[in-house]
């Protein structure tokens, strides 16, 4: 027994010198309400037991929206660095034969998509066949005019968008060739190549079908699309 009463001695003066113990341990202090409801007896509402078991509740929630913050802040962060790093490794290349090149390897690397294609309409395409453009073949898609805006608004007539994040549509071994069987979901980014051009597209094909998904925000991608453009527009002229 004097050992007993050693010990409670000797935490509650820890208590007492220290009550943040108590009060930042959530589950001691439930047992503390609990053992004060019971001595109240049940016939007794005990208000502060309610307000504070409001309070941990709305604790809870305001901690998983942190987290949720936390954690959209970190993503968007990541995606700004990608999008950066893509940008810095077009921009770095001598002509545009590398331009092409590095966007179809070291581009679709740092982005993590599993295909990268430029589609450019030509006067000399037609539905059937397209000049072959060597060297680039395994990046660049030339199609007959009219062909992006088809593919865009998968036939319907709805206006395209500049940035449009979907399921992979009809029509798509036109762009993916073979990979087209495993390709499920797509970004597709239109190009405005500057007046008298015709427009082109850069898409960007995943083979999980949730990388690219209506719901998703396209501020980057749209960024992207703009930085694109007018690089192959020098290029162009």
């Amino acid at each position: 027994m004097g050992e007993r009463a050693d010990m409670l001695d000797d935490w509650r003066e820890r208590v007492l010198s220290d009550p943040e113990l108590i009060l930042e341990d959530r589950d001691l202090m439930r047992a503390l309400i609990a053992a004060n409801d019971r001595q109240m007896g049940g016939n007794i509402v005990d208000m502060r037991g309610i307000a504070m078991e409001r309070l941990e509740n709305r604790l809870d929630r305001l901690e998983d929206t942190h987290r949720s913050v936390i954690a959209a802040a970190y993503e968007n962060l990541s995606g700004t660095n990608q999008i950066h790093r893509a940008i810095l490794a077009l921009l770095d290349q001598p002509d545009f034969e590398g331009f092409l090149r590095v966007l179809g390897t070291d581009v679709a690397g740092i982005l993590r998509v599993d295909r990268i294609r430029l589609v450019l309409e030509s006067a000399e395409a037609t539905e059937e066949a397209a000049p072959k453009v060597q060297k680039l073949e395994d990046v660049l898609t030339v199609v007959a005019p009219g062909f992006i805006d088809r593919y865009l608004t998968s036939g319907r007539d709805v206006p395209d968008r500049a940035v449009t994040l979907r399921q992979v549509g009809d029509g798509s071994d036109r762009i993916y060739g073979e990979a087209a069987d495993w390709i499920t979901s797509e970004a597709l980014l239109k190009l405005d190549l500057g007046e008298g051009r015709l427009p082109g597209m850069l898409v960007m094909g995943a083979e999980d079908p949730h990388q690219f998904r209506p719901s998703q925000g396209t501020d980057l991608l749209a960024f992207f699309t703009g930085v694109f453009e007018r690089v192959m527009q020098k290029y162009l002229a």
